[in-house]
């Protein structure tokens, strides 16, 4: 009896014959797209087009090496490289996507080149009418503006404008590159951030043509990662704690600018975090009051296992302080710090240190980006185009994906079927089975 009622749940989960047939041609499965994708997570409605162009930023204060030491800074024009995503017109029949490539220069170690391949078109015409959000885009330390060109592409075919920046952070050598580096970044990223914000407003309002046409100046997302984390909680408000010790490699004088932009609000109506830096205990740069001061709704995202921002000390700890924001935050359970990012096909023989740089040790990056497309969708298309239905994506019924539940019949074949209102006791938007490894925390304004 035993090895019979093994043999008939085994049928009753993986179907045979014509029923698998009936899972691969399941119309749940979208071309670009895994079928193991949550709801969300799948691509959008508009067909997306892409341009980088240059943003100069005016009178930045830089320092080098030895200003460290004696405070003092240098006042130059910044010119960030800055990726546009928009709503766009069809491509034309047998037109190709857009084929991205970026080297990373590791220290000490001859650099490597990823080519990888994008969903978008390349300067294809954005539509001539609509309005859309607009999302800006920051990555971390040493990053890069298409390394989530995933995300960015998913977003944009939801109907968004995303503005992905790539920071230009100065190359690494050695331990003393590092220091100036790291430095230069903390002085550095939330500035960025609004600057570039700024500029394409500026541009909207001046009815400018092309892409910025489409911008919804009203509705304003920001989505940070590590430091671009960092910098995004200050941008949306948070301020800084500068008399911190992370900041004592900064000349003062590079910090006055930065404190000056804090008292301006920069319009962030929806905040998403990817593993933000800068709560861990040693190297803590705000205090409870400065992140009880955010008040846009907030995602914040983190792998459990994170040693580089500290979930446990440091993540959790901001996610606990920003009581002056209705907050979410969901945690891949076992992760580490790579918990965004596209999924990059390594050669043979790379060195470890690049694959430490981008993937995670227990989950898959694909499976990652599924289910990031799916959440930061749902809580962008709540905060910015004030679809409510998108709550009960985030509301989740249980905090522990694993805990769960959906009533099947004995038999009963899903094809790819993902739960909905029927399914009230199952994550929204995920298939029976497929809910796991995942936490999904919530606290209202005030809490």
């Amino acid at each position: 009896m035993k090895k019979r009622h093994i043999a008939l749940s085994a049928l009753a989960l993986v179907g045979i014959g014509g029923a698998t047939a009936a899972y691969v041609a399941t119309p749940t499965v979208h071309e670009g797209s895994l079928g193991e994708a949550p709801e969300l997570g799948r691509a959008g409605e508009y067909t997306v087009g892409t341009q980088e162009m240059a943003f100069e930023l005016p009178e930045r204060l830089t320092f080098g090496k030895l200003d460290m030491a004696t405070g003092g800074t240098q006042s130059v024009n910044r010119t960030l490289q800055v990726r546009l995503y928009y709503p766009a017109t069809d491509a034309a029949v047998g037109a190709e996507p857009i084929a991205y490539s970026h080297t990373m220069q590791p220290p000490e170690m001859e650099p490597i080149t990823l080519e990888y391949s994008g969903r978008a078109f390349a300067e294809l015409a954005p539509l001539s009418e609509g309005q859309f959000p607009l999302v800006i885009m920051s990555h971390g330390f040493n990053g890069w503006n298409t390394q989530f060109s995933n995300l960015a592409e998913h977003i944009s075919s939801r109907g968004y404008v995303v503005a992905s920046i790539d920071h230009a952070d100065m190359k690494l050598e050695g331990a003393s590159d590092f220091i100036h580096s790291f430095a230069t970044v903390l002085a550095s990223r939330s500035l960025d951030q609004r600057q570039v914000l700024a500029q394409i407003l500026a541009r909207a309002a001046a009815e400018d043509a092309g892409a910025f046409a489409l911008i919804d100046a009203e509705n304003i997302g920001l989505i940070g990662y590590s430091m671009g984390g960092y910098g995004a909680l200050a941008t949306a408000g948070g301020d800084y704690d500068y008399d911190a010790g992370t900041f004592d490699a900064v000349p003062g004088d590079a910090l006055a600018p930065v404190r000056a932009a804090a008292s301006s609000d920069a319009g962030i109506d929806a905040l998403v975090t990817f593993a933000p830096w800068g709560g861990q205990p040693d190297n803590r740069v705000w205090s409870p009051d400065s992140l009880a001061k955010i008040t846009a709704p907030v995602l914040i995202v983190s792998g459990s296992e994170d040693d580089v921002a500290n979930h446990k000390e440091g993540v959790r700890w901001i996610f606990d302080q920003l009581s002056g924001a209705g907050r979410h935050m969901l945690v891949y359970r076992d992760a580490r710090h790579n918990i965004v990012g596209n999924a990059f096909d390594f050669a043979e023989g790379a060195p470890f240190r690049a694959i430490e740089f981008m993937n995670e040790p227990v989950w898959r990056q694909d499976r990652i980006n599924g289910i990031n497309q799916h959440f930061v969708t749902a809580f962008l298309d709540l905060n910015l185009k004030g679809d409510e239905d998108m709550a009960s994506y985030l509301d989740v019924p249980t905090v522990n994906a694993n805990d769960g539940t959906w009533d099947v019949s004995f038999g009963e074949q899903l094809n790819g079927k993902m739960a909905g209102e029927e399914e009230p006791d199952h994550w929204r938007g995920f298939q029976r089975r497929w809910a796991l490894g995942l936490e999904m925390h919530r606290r209202a304004a005030g809490e």
